[in-house]
């Protein structure tokens, strides 16, 4: 009995293993691509209308096709399908123009929301069996899966971002920025994304192929890693007499699930989650790093990010079973909040190179705390409609990304920094109002709390 269950065990945790390493070669091509588009096509905005297309068609794509292709396809093969969507959008890079990188962006949008809905799900069913087999707390189960898939999943900004330096690194060196320019830097950046941010040296046409080879390679290893080594899953049906949902009702699960208060609460949590990935990727690596040090050093400051990232997904994977979730949204609100107050005060020059990567690292800390303790947050609340919730989630994280990246062309940095400001302060009201309604569903004398039932209140806290 105990073989087999550490068979089980071993099991389990090789195919989240190979979930991570999968996403982890995927994003490194897709993660360094999205930090570059808006430093790489600044021409008529075309970088930040890539990136807030792509969104968009993330935002479709998330109300109507996770439920149903995780139903048809089981959470396998819709990663494997998804990850083509990705390596399309590499390829479609090669030739750099309005007609290739708008429909290739709406292709990546379309399987990004399936993508991430049936990672999320498959970690949940796998968590939430693998307890169940050896007798453990669920909840702590899918932490520790969720912890050790986002310390793999966000080294992949250090690795896409250390391509880029390394290959953009062979620019000519370029001489000082004017000082005249660097007074436009940061939070008083208003030339927006219709024009050149500064007056740095683009990389050579032959550079941005090398660069692209390198990720679409990374893309295909990915979709065969997972093609050819991922256990098959899909959880033990709960229905009565083997009842099978249409795929009207599936479809329709989405929306359904909205009816739930504490959904409607929630879903400012990803839409923040998706304006600061957002100002990440597309206005401080170009209003701040691009403006005042250069591109070959945007890859450099995200590495600094991801690394941070990386770290402290693993970190608080661990502290949350200890400290519940809540200390942790408050470190990340604190540590964001702090941030948003000093890039408003900051003004960036390549004599202050160490803050840079200060400003990148402790923003990777503070996006740890989303990316972890919100994917935990909406599987444990909502486990009876895993795949309905991930979608959601998905969806509200795609809108935060596509407002931010759409009034990016239009609004001084200073005012997107006062929107992130409110946005997060919004957010946290409202995490702190669905805490204060499970807090209510608790049983109340202690004696007839049954050793069940405990474990169960648990994973609301």
């Amino acid at each position: 009995m105990v073989d087999a269950r550490r068979g089980t065990m071993d099991r389990s945790l090789r195919n989240v293993l190979v979930v991570a390493l999968g996403f982890l070669l995927l994003f490194t091509a897709y993660g360094g691509l999205q930090s570059l588009q808006s430093s790489l096509y600044s021409d008529e905005g075309l970088g930040v209308t890539v990136l807030s297309t792509l969104y968009g068609a993330v935002l479709l794509s998330s109300m109507l096709l996770p439920p149903l292709l995780i139903r048809a396809l089981g959470c396998k093969w819709t990663i494997v399908l998804s990850m083509g969507c990705y390596v399309a959008f590499s390829l479609g890079n090669f030739y750099a123009s309005w007609y290739t990188l708008i429909p290739t962006s709406i292709l990546l949008g379309l399987g990004a929301a399936p993508l991430w809905s049936a990672q999320c799900t498959y970690l949940t069913i796998a968590g939430n069996s693998h307890a169940a087999q050896a007798g453990k707390e669920g909840l702590d189960v899918v932490n520790h899966y969720f912890g050790i898939f986002f310390l793999i999943f966000q080294s992949s900004g250090v690795w896409g971002n250390l391509i880029s330096s390394l290959v953009f690194g062979q620019m000519p060196t370029q001489g000082a920025i004017p000082e005249e320019q660097l007074l436009s830097c940061g939070a008083n950046d208003c030339l927006m994304a219709t024009a050149p941010g500064n007056s740095t040296q683009r990389p050579s046409q032959e550079l941005i192929y090398t660069l692209l080879g390198i990720y679409t390679g990374s893309g295909v290893l990915a979709i065969l890693l997972v093609a050819l080594f991922l256990d098959p899953i899909r959880e033990a049906p709960d229905k009565t007499e083997g009842e099978t949902p249409s795929v009207l009702s599936t479809l329709l699960s989405t929306f359904k699930l909205f009816r739930d208060k504490r959904l409607r609460l929630l879903m400012l949590l990803p839409m923040y989650s998706g304006f600061e990935q957002a100002f990440l990727a597309g206005d401080y690596t170009r209003s701040y790093t691009t403006c005042a040090l250069g591109i070959h050093f945007v890859g450099y400051v995200m590495i600094c990010f991801s690394a941070t990232n990386a770290l402290c997904s693993e970190l608080y994977g661990k502290l949350a079973q200890y400290t519940g979730r809540a200390p942790l949204y408050a470190l990340g609100a604190a540590t964001h909040l702090s941030c948003i107050i000093a890039l408003l005060l900051w003004r960036p020059h390549p004599d202050q190179l160490p803050v840079f990567f200060v400003f990148s690292g402790l923003w990777g800390a503070a996006d740890a705390v989303w990316q972890t303790q919100n994917n935990v947050l909406f599987g444990v609340l909502f486990a009876e409609h895993k795949e309905a919730a991930f979608a959601h989630y998905r969806l509200w994280e795609a809108l935060g990304f596509v407002v931010a990246f759409g009034y990016s062309t239009f609004l001084c940095v200073r005012v997107k920094l006062y929107i992130l400001l409110a946005v997060l302060s919004a957010a946290m009201m409202s995490y702190v109002a669905v805490e204060v309604m499970e807090s209510r569903t608790l049983p109340g004398p202690p004696a007839a709390v049954t050793p069940a039932e405990a474990g169960e209140t648990q994973t609301k806290m």
